[in-house]
This record gives C-alpha cells, structure tokens and sequence, in this order.
C-alpha cells in the first residue's frame, strides 16, 4: 500500500511539472487513483499531454461523462496507462449559462459517441467534433432531458408522454 501511495504521489509531481499552467487542483482519491481539476480551456492541451507524454503515456480512454451540478456542469473522462499501471481522472468544469468546451476527438477517436451522448443528453457542446449532432434522441427533440432544470414535455408527435408520480 505504502509504495503505491509513493507511486502517485510522484505521479502528482510529475503532472505537475508537466502540466502545472493547466491544473487547478491534483488530488489522490481514496482507491489510490489520480484526480486532476483542469481549466477547461486547456482540456486539449492535457489530454494530449497525458496521451502522448512518453513518461505518462495514458493512452486509453475508459470513460466520459458530463454532470449538471445545477449551477455549473462538467465533463469527467478516464484515463489509464498500461505504462505507468495507473488511472486518472480528468475533470473540468464551466458555467451552465454557455456549456462548452473544446472536443477531444483529435486525441481520442474513440470519444466522439461518448462526446455526442453527452451533448445530445445535457447539452455541453464540444467545439471542433466532427459530427456534433443527436445520439439517442431524434434530431427534433426539445431540450436535454437529464438537464435539471428540463422540464418534460407532456407529449411527443402526438405521443402522450406520461410521468409516473413517483418518478419525479
């Protein structure tokens, strides 16, 4: 236990010499695993960093989610390295009157459907994807239902779409 503690906290150390201009907060969470806050207007930049970086070489992408935090919102992806045998969590967050942040289907060809659910399901645009459209809902949908402040609508081309009390 102690000498993977040792492990992440040099693998702190060495994001931060990398990355220090972009990291707002690295922290280890309780599984011993890597979490680091970035600016969102550096997302491309990490990720890139954190993918490429021979000494990092966090090179597979495990995951990627958007949160509405009613305020703000914000996009959380996985990574992991088979190099360093380490996982981290990359997370950025931005105001919930303009969700945006920059796609980072350059880096990971692999996010693009991640990036269009999350889009398609809370409405954070990803600048420069490729095909930045609806994922699981039809193209005329209104709104983004897992927004906390969607409100459902009662029908749907003339589909009644009825909520169950308990469900709210």
């Amino acid at each position: 236990m102690r000498h993977n503690l040792m492990e992440t906290k040099k693998l702190i150390e060495l994001l931060g010499e990398k990355l220090s201009s972009f990291i707002v907060k690295a922290d280890k969470m309780p599984n011993n695993d890597l979490l680091i806050l970035i600016k969102k207007e550096s997302l491309l930049s990490v990720m890139d960093t954190l993918k490429n970086d021979l000494e990092l070489k966090f090179n597979v992408l495990m995951n990627h989610l958007g949160v509405d935090y009613t305020e703000s919102f914000a996009v959380i992806y996985n990574l992991y390295s088979f190099k360093l045998k380490k996982k981290v969590t990359v997370k950025a967050y931005m105001e919930h009157e303009n969700p945006e942040v920059d796609s980072i289907e350059s880096v990971f060809k692999g996010v693009n459907w991640f990036e269009r659910e999350t889009y398609d399901l809370l409405g954070i645009r990803f600048r420069g994807h490729s095909n930045l459209k609806r994922l699981l809902l039809p193209s005329d949908w209104e709104g983004h239902p897992l927004r906390k402040d969607y409100i459902y609508p009662e029908e749907y081309n003339g589909l009644i779409l009825k909520r169950e009390e308990n469900c709210k």
